[in-house]
C-alpha cells in the first residue's frame, strides 16, 4: 500500500484526501499536517485520513508521496524546517498557481533523497478552508506538471495514475515558463478582470436589482483569498502584466470602435471572439 501525505488540508488538500476517498483508492493510505487541531479531526472523523499531526513527527518519515497544499512562501518555508526528515525516494509535489520563480527560489532547499515534482491542479473554489474541500472538485479538471532536469520519468507517470485517478481530465507536462504564462491569461487575468469589474461599480447603486448570469458569472472569482492571490500575482509578474497589456488592447479595440460608431468593427470583433469560443468548446469537449 502506498502512503500518501498531504500537507495543508485547505480547500486543495482537503479535496485531494476527500477524492481519494470518494473514488475509492484503496491503494493508498492518506495521513496529513495541518497546523489546524480541529481540521485533523473533522478529516479524521469523515475517514478521508488515517492519521494527522499539527506539527510532523512521523508522517513524512513514512509517506512515499507527498502533496504539499500550501501557499508558496509557507511552502517554501515547511521545505526549508522539515527538509531532512523526508522519506529517502519520496515523491513530492506541490499545488502551487506559480512555477518558475518558485523553483527558482526553492532550487537550493529542495531534500537530496526526494523526487520534487512540482504540479498545479487548475481546480479550486472561491472560498478557502477544509470545509469547502469537495471530493468532486477535479472531476474534469486540468492538471499541469512542470518537471525539472532532476525528475525521474517513472516517478511522474506515477503522478500523472494518480491524478486521471482522481478525476483529471488532462495531466500535460510542460515547462515552467510556458505554465507561469498561460496561468497569467488563463486564471490571473481572469481574477484580475472581475476584481477590477465588481470594484467599478458605485457602492451606492442598487446594483443587486440589475444583475443577470453575466454578471454573476464574470464576478464569480472576485470572491478572492486576498494573500493567496497576491503571492500568486506577484510571483508571476512579468507573464501577467503581458496578458494585462493584450487585453487592454482588445478592450481599447471595442472601446474606439464604440466612440467612432464603427459597427463594421465591432461586428468583425464580435464574430471573431464568437468563432475562437467555439472552436475553444470543441477542443474541450474532444479532450485535446
Amino acid at each position: 500500500m502506498t502512503t500518501i501525505a498531504i500537507v495543508g488540508l485547505g480547500v486543495v488538500g482537503g479535496s485531494f484526501a476527500k477524492a481519494i476517498k470518494e473514488n475509492q483508492l484503496t491503494d493508498y493510505r492518506v495521513l496529513a499536517i495541518d497546523k489546524d487541531e480541529a481540521t485533523i479531526s473533522k478529516a479524521l472523523e469523515e475517514g478521508v485520513i488515517q492519521r494527522g499531526e499539527t506539527e510532523n513527527q512521523s508522517i513524512l518519515q513514512e509517506a512515499d508521496i507527498v502533496i504539499i497544499a500550501l501557499y508558496p512562501q509557507a511552502m517554501r518555508a515547511f521545505i526549508k524546517k522539515h527538509g531532512s526528515q523526508f522519506k529517502a525516494g519520496a515523491i513530492v509535489t506541490d499545488t502551487a498557481g506559480v512555477k518558475g520563480a518558485l523553483i527558482e527560489n526553492m532550487k537550493d532547499d529542495i531534500p537530496k533523497q526526494v523526487d520534487f515534482i512540482f504540479g498545479h491542479p487548475m481546480a479550486g473554489r472561491e472560498s478557502s478552508g477544509y470545509a469547502y474541500a469537495t471530493g468532486t472538485i477535479f472531476k474534469g479538471a486540468n492538471y499541469l506538471i512542470t518537471p525539472i532536469e532532476t525528475n525521474k520519468s517513472q516517478n511522474i507517470e506515477t503522478l500523472i495514475h494518480l491524478f486521471k485517478a482522481l478525476g483529471f481530465k488532462r495531466v500535460t507536462v510542460i515547462n515552467p515558463d510556458k505554465h507561469d504564462e498561460m496561468i497569467g491569461f488563463t486564471s490571473q487575468l481572469c481574477h484580475a478582470i472581475a476584481v477590477a469589474l465588481i470594484n467599478s461599480d458605485d457602492p451606492h447603486r442598487d446594483t443587486v436589482r440589475f444583475i443577470g448570469d453575466s454578471y454573476r458569472d464574470l464576478t464569480r472569482i472576485a470572491k478572492i483569498n486576498q494573500s493567496l492571490w497576491t503571492e500568486l500575482f506577484m510571483e508571476n509578474k512579468s507573464a501577467l502584466l503581458d496578458a494585462m497589456t493584450n487585453f487592454e488592447a482588445q478592450f481599447t479595440q471595442i472601446k474606439n470602435a464604440i466612440e467612432k460608431d464603427n459597427q463594421k468593427e465591432l461586428e468583425a470583433l464580435f464574430t471573431e471572439s464568437t468563432a475562437r469560443r467555439i472552436k475553444l468548446e470543441d477542443s474541450d469537449l474532444k479532450g485535446k
